[in-house]
């Protein structure tokens, strides 16, 4: 089964994250903040259940979904008003890992093998609130669903009587012996809903509860220990710090014995200052936190590539990096890919934000969406036709128009590549 997993939950209503379903309590922290903090404080997964009422409010709520997808950095799974296959796709395409089907509404349940078949099964959950929905239904559920959350935990033990699949059982709050106990069933994958959010600060000293107890726990384990590292002369190792996602180096730092096992406990980098001899978590001041993703050593295990979220700037000059200081540079063209991509975009969206005379991409903003959606079926046409020429350089000629007027496409509806890459890492 993996290791269990901590799953908290954030209501949306009417625009605001609220206590529950039955509970419209509005929280003091907004939905997007709430879900980042969830990721910050070591969340496994993360259900958002839209709680909307009518169309407008719905279409508002995927916003809130798709931006607490973005900052979450941590597996969303989308709930609540599905009643068609189009619903199941808005949630994928908000940023959802996966989507919820609602068992106990008969609309939901007939459009599961459509909708399976269509994203596939690994991104399709069941929702289920009385075992008798999972038995009615155990054909449907082991051929087309990848998992299934139980929202009425007084409902578990039949549940589990009559699953073939791992259960996530949502949970009231409740005390640590209860969740060990929980979670000591094999049939139970992962804990949700209040019992979760309201121990959300504490997981990590929950998780490495778990582990005492011999339940498997996403923990940072170190498979390296300090003890293999060669030290420099002060006994520290260099930590070198990239942002995760551009692999922008952000700084380099030093840690000490005490600082890795620190960071290695609570998920964010901590370093030895040299200058004022003691431990530093980076951003305990300043707020600008450095959530790890990842640590490796280098071949010598004498330093460590550490990859996080980086939360603001790193750089105590309010840089986002603190490598700005050029000493030389010869011209050279880029060549990594996403770079390359994010240049040519920043240049079509600034054309779109000043105009600029003469601009062919601003005849195409001018001319509008119809204009450029043309122009791409053009495009799409001239790779076709280019790929059944033995010269292979027409394709690639053909492919970067097509690209061209895609990102135009993409500036006109305001989406980024962040969004595009995020979600083919998805699939």
């Amino acid at each position: 089964m993996g290791y269990k997993k901590f799953i908290p939950c954030i209501y949306l209503y009417k625009g605001n994250a609220v206590k529950g379903f039955d509970d419209r309590t509005i929280l003091d922290t907004d939905p997007v903040a709430l879900g980042r903090s969830y990721g910050d404080n070591h969340a496994d997964e993360l259900i958002v259940y839209d709680m909307s009422e009518g169309d407008a409010e719905h279409e508002e709520a995927l916003d809130i979904i798709k931006a607490i997808c973005a900052a979450a950095e941590i597996p969303v799974i989308g709930a609540g008003n599905v009643k068609r296959m189009e619903d199941i796709k808005k949630l994928l395409y908000a940023g959802c890992r996966k989507a919820t089907l609602n068992y106990s509404k008969p609309e939901n349940i007939v459009i599961t093998e459509e909708v399976s078949k269509k994203f596939g099964k690994d991104k399709i959950v069941a929702c289920v609130a009385a075992a008798a929905e999972i038995t009615r239904n155990e054909a449907l559920l082991e051929q087309y669903v990848g998992g299934i959350i139980l929202v009425k935990e007084k409902e578990l033990k039949n549940a589990v009587a009559v699953s073939g699949s791992p259960i996530i059982v949502s949970v009231p709050e409740v005390s640590l012996d209860k969740i060990l106990e929980l979670l000591a069933n094999d049939k139970i994958c992962g804990i949700s809903g209040h019992a979760i959010n309201e121990n959300a600060q504490e997981l990590l000293a929950i998780k490495a509860l778990c582990r005492n107890n011999d339940i498997p726990v996403n923990t940072f384990e170190p498979a390296i220990r300090w003890e293999e590292f060669k030290l420099n002369s002060d006994g520290h190792v260099t930590v070198v710090v990239q942002d995760y996602k551009t692999d922008e180096v952000l700084m380099v730092a030093y840690m000490n014995e005490e600082a890795y096992h620190m960071t290695l406990k609570t998920g964010r980098m901590t370093y030895y200052s040299r200058s004022r001899k003691e431990l530093w978590v980076k951003g305990e001041t300043s707020g600008h936190y450095q959530y790890v993703k990842s640590l490796t050593a280098d071949c010598d295990k004498d330093t460590i590539l550490a990859k996080v979220s980086q939360i603001g700037a790193a750089c105590h000059t309010g840089a986002h990096s603190c490598f700005f200081n050029e000493i030389m540079a010869k011209e050279y063209e880029e060549s990594n890919p996403l770079r390359v991509f994010e240049q040519v975009f920043a240049v079509i969206k600034d054309r779109k934000i000043h105009p600029k005379e003469g601009s062919y991409t601003n005849y195409l903003f001018d001319k509008g969406l119809d204009k450029i959606l043309k122009k791409l079926g053009e495009e799409a046409t001239e790779i076709v036709i280019a790929a059944k020429n033995p010269n292979a350089n027409e394709v690639k000629y053909e492919i970067s128009d097509f690209l061209y007027h895609m990102m135009v496409l993409m500036a006109e509806k305001d989406v980024t590549w962040e969004e595009i890459t995020a979600e083919l890492a998805q699939r």
